[in-house]
């Protein structure tokens, strides 16, 4: 695996930790503070979002492996979050389905061969999709999130 890769690999694998640092010391009526914005998520529902992504990805990367040229669809994720009830449900469980995925994921990464590395399929959104496109953006992802998380909970910190 090159330098590169390699960063993104184990900036991959702090995203679980960024998550649970960006909640730590959330009471859980902060949880569901809504930052202003026309779109913008609770705290409770990043969490969830980021679970339903997390096993989403996990899925999209085995299916660049193992299947030839996959098509990869995107999915609603507002959604989700309604259909799902992202707002009333515990994240408990969603923390230990976005650690999971990420642990499970990373260890299929850390083993990737050169020819895994340059598969690809074919993303609806996005057009050509390869495993370094994939590694891109969920390298990146929990973080993101994780910054979101910390918005939203400042948010309601500023409200009470």
């Amino acid at each position: 695996m090159d330098d590169r890769r390699r960063a993104l690999v184990e900036r991959y694998k702090r995203g679980y930790d960024a998550i649970v640092d960006a909640l730590r010391g959330a009471a859980d009526a902060e949880l569901d503070v809504r930052p202003p914005g026309d779109r913008e998520f609770t705290a409770r529902e990043v969490v969830h979002h980021v679970a339903d992504s997390e096993m989403t990805s996990a899925i999209r990367l085995r299916r660049l492996i193992a299947e030839e040229r996959p098509a990869i669809s995107g999915y609603d994720e507002w959604g989700f979050a309604g259909r799902l009830r992202y707002a009333s449900r515990p994240i408990e469980p969603a923390l230990l389905a976005i650690r999971a995925a990420r642990e499970t994921t990373a260890q299929i990464l850390e083993r990737l061969t050169p020819e895994e590395w340059d598969r690809e399929g074919t993303h609806g959104e996005m057009g050509r999709y390869r495993v370094d496109d994939w590694l891109d953006v969920y390298a990146a992802h929990a973080h993101e999130h994780a910054e979101q998380i910390g918005r939203a909970l400042a948010h309601a910190r500023r409200a009470r």
